[in-house]
């Protein structure tokens, strides 16, 4: 009884932050695009600026740039761990949990990784509400994958 509620809260996680993960890949592939449109042009006759980054954002601060590429990064193992989570909670057996389980785990660090700079970046203060947004989710997924390791760790040990 017990293991089927785990597994009913196990797939509301992997839905929910499956959703989440491909808002926070929209909006980074957004500011990804933007700051490729809008960035510096740099040819031959153009010299480069005094604090020159090599990861410019037009929008935002100076953690923006690494904010986003690490949060594109971990929307990308985010939604490729809900995959394979997916895949766990279908069989539901203790040989799909550790490909499930590590996914989900190096997905949650990345993500912690990327809450780090969105901190950062909120601490810096200039920021448009599509970075919010992509905060907030960022901050919110850090806590919710780490519940969903945790339900379907906790299902393995009552015997799966």
């Amino acid at each position: 009884m017990a293991n089927e509620q785990m597994k009913s809260v196990a797939s509301l996680l992997l839905v929910l932050n499956f959703c989440m993960y491909a808002i926070v890949l929209g909006i980074g592939g957004w500011a990804m695009n933007r700051a490729i449109d809008y960035g510096f042009i740099i040819g031959p006759d153009f010299q480069l600026p005094a604090h020159f980054s090599p990861i410019y954002f037009p929008m935002g601060n100076a953690a923006t740039g690494f904010f986003v590429t690490f949060a594109l990064i971990a929307g990308v193992v985010g939604a490729a761990s809900a995959i394979a989570g997916v895949n766990h909670v279908r069989s539901w057996t203790a040989e799909s949990l550790p490909s499930a389980a590590s996914a989900a785990t190096i997905a949650w660090t990345l993500t912690l990784l990327a809450m780090g700079f969105a901190c950062k970046e909120i601490e810096l203060e200039i920021r448009n509400a599509r970075l919010r947004t992509m905060e907030a989710f960022l901050i919110i997924l850090s806590a919710t994958q780490l519940i969903y390791i945790a339900a379907i760790h906790g299902a393995s040990s009552r015997r799966i």
